[in-house]
């Protein structure tokens, strides 16, 4: 069940574009993708591509790797963005040359994929110019 939930969301991803639930009753939008619709109950959705570009809304700098696949990483900075559709995302910052100590709350960001080692698309945020919003 889970994996037929969130197809859309990591096909999308594969693409490189953001793919949310919609719901088929009430068209509220929602993501992490979920059986049902929080605002009305329906169980109809319906994926919908939207735009990938949101405000950092907070932050935090990871020093312990907790996978020894990301041991390399460490440290990394992660992101909760509050993305221009409506929703919430999760994902890690690049910014470079010291960027990731410039984040600020309300910075404007814009949604990338990269693979993780296994090839897995997942979600990275980088700074956006004001025009990209």
């Amino acid at each position: 069940m889970s994996e037929e939930l969130s197809r859309a969301y990591w096909d999308g991803a594969a693409r490189g574009v953001l793919v949310v639930q919609q719901c088929g009753n009430c068209g509220k939008i929602r993501h992490y993708p979920r059986v049902l619709c929080d605002a009305c109950w329906s169980f109809e959705v319906r994926p919908l591509e939207v735009a990938g570009r949101g405000t950092v809304r907070s932050w935090t700098v990871t020093e312990h790797a907790f996978d020894p696949a990301i041991a390399a990483d460490v440290p990394y900075t992660l992101v909760t963005v509050d993305m221009a559709a409506g929703v919430r995302m999760l994902g890690r910052f690049r910014g470079g040359g010291g960027m990731a100590a410039r984040i600020r709350e309300g910075m404007l960001v814009r949604l990338t994929f990269e693979p993780d080692a296994a090839g897995q698309p997942m979600p990275v945020f980088a700074p956006a110019a004001p025009q990209e919003l």
